[in-house]
């Protein structure tokens, strides 16, 4: 089928003050692609607005550049694994040990369901050089802070009630997150790989240094 090169003439105009839908049709025209593709190359300021259905220069109101739009792909995204991660925790129940179990397994849950946007996420492949974007410092080095303070807390929980034996709660965090990284990475990139039975299990038993269950 033909490609509709007039779709930006076709588009109906937003009323006074929906500006806002707008940004918001045009980031999800860019998580569509993204999720097609796989590729943060596919996502242009062309292709998205061919997919909106608007001129290219209408980008400009909301977005000066690319890497602005795949800024807000990768934040909405992080939003969404955000709200996994705390629906998990909150169905977890009361206990300490289960809620931190129940985080971990939601965040490969989610890398596992969502590939090419929790590889954007933290790939940073669509990251220039500051100095060649509009991107700030801040708005780059805060991404995932919600999520990695949510693993903090839940370990914290876990020490607090004698669950955990953990000495320096913000290394054995990241540790704990490095370890879920490296495995949603991995069951990405090798499927064919003969998991052991029980190996995420173990595996957060050990980074979070989680004592024997009663």
């Amino acid at each position: 089928m033909e490609e509709n090169t007039n779709a930006a003439s076709t588009r109906v105009r937003n009323r006074r003050g929906e500006g806002g839908r707008l940004r918001d049709d045009i980031v999800a025209a860019a998580v569509e692609l993204l999720d097609e593709t796989g590729d943060e190359r596919a996502v242009t300021l062309r292709s998205v607005a061919r997919r909106v259905g608007i001129a290219a220069p209408s980008i400009y109101r909301h977005f000066p550049d690319q890497p602005t739009i795949m800024l807000a792909v990768v934040q909405q995204a992080f939003g969404e694994l955000e709200d996994h991660l705390s629906a998990a925790v909150a169905a977890a129940g009361d206990d300490p040990r289960d809620r931190l179990f129940a985080l971990c397994h939601a965040y490969v849950e989610f890398a596992d369901s969502h590939p090419q946007r929790y590889r954007t996420m933290f790939g940073g492949l669509f990251m220039p050089a500051l100095d060649e974007t509009t991107l700030t410092e801040e708005e780059v080095t805060s991404l995932g802070d919600a999520a990695l303070r949510m693993l903090t807390e839940a370990m914290q929980d876990c020490v607090s009630a004698g669950q955990a034996t953990s000495s320096d709660l913000w290394v054995d965090t990241v540790g704990l997150w490095l370890g879920l990284h490296g495995l949603a990475h991995q069951r990405a990139a090798t499927v064919a790989f003969p998991w052991p039975p029980g190996i995420a299990d173990r595996m957060i038993t050990s980074l979070a240094h989680l004592t024997d269950a009663p």
